[in-house]
C-alpha cells in the first residue's frame, strides 16, 4: 500500500497529540471492523477552538488522518469545525488508498463527536442530536449506527 508523502508525515510527525485535561468538548469514535479508536479533546473558548488534541490507537492511515483533521480546524470557529468532512481530510493529505477511506471518515466523526458532547454541555441539545444522528454513508466501512 502506497501513502503520500504527506500521509507519512503526519503519521511520523502527527501534530497535536495528547490529553487536555481541562477540555470542554470530547469525543471518541471506534471502528470494530478495523480496530481503530479516535479520541478528540478541544478547548472551546468564545466560539474558537483555541486548543486540540488526540489519542488515536490504529494504523499509519488512522493517526495521519487525526492529525490532519486537528490541524484543518485549530484556532478555527465551531461552524468551521462543523463543516469539516472526510473528504477535505483526504485532500489535506493528498489522498488515501480507497481502502483506507474509513479512517478519515472516523476523523470527520470524532470531531463531530467531541463538538456534540460540547454542545451538551452548553445546553444546546438540539444541534448534539443533530450531530449525534449526521451520517452521510459515504462509505461502507462507516462505523456509524444510523443507515
Amino acid at each position: 500500500m502506497e501513502y503520500s508523502e504527506k500521509v507519512m508525515d503526519h503519521f511520523m510527525n502527527p501534530r497535536n497529540v495528547g490529553v487536555i485535561e481541562d477540555a470542554n468538548a470530547v469525543g471518541e469514535v471506534g471502528n470494530a471492523k478495523c480496530g481503530d479508536i479516535m479520541k478528540i479533546y478541544m478547548k472551546i473558548e468564545n466560539d474558537t477552538i483555541t486548543d486540540i488534541k488526540f489519542q488515536t490507537f490504529g494504523c499509519c492511515a488512522a493517526i495521519a488522518t487525526s492529525s490532519m483533521a486537528t490541524e484543518l480546524i485549530k484556532g478555527k470557529t465551531v461552524e468551521d469545525a462543523l463543516a469539516l468532512t472526510n473528504k477535505a481530510v483526504i485532500e489535506a493529505l493528498d489522498g488515501l488508498p480507497p481502502v483506507k477511506v474509513h479512517c478519515s471518515v472516523l476523523a470527520e466523526e470524532a470531531v463531530k463527536a467531541a463538538l456534540a458532547n460540547y454542545f451538551r454541555s452548553i445546553g444546546k441539545i438540539e444541534e448534539a442530536e443533530k450531530l449525534d444522528s449526521a451520517c452521510d454513508g459515504c462509505c461502507e466501512h462507516c462505523s456509524c449506527d444510523k443507515h
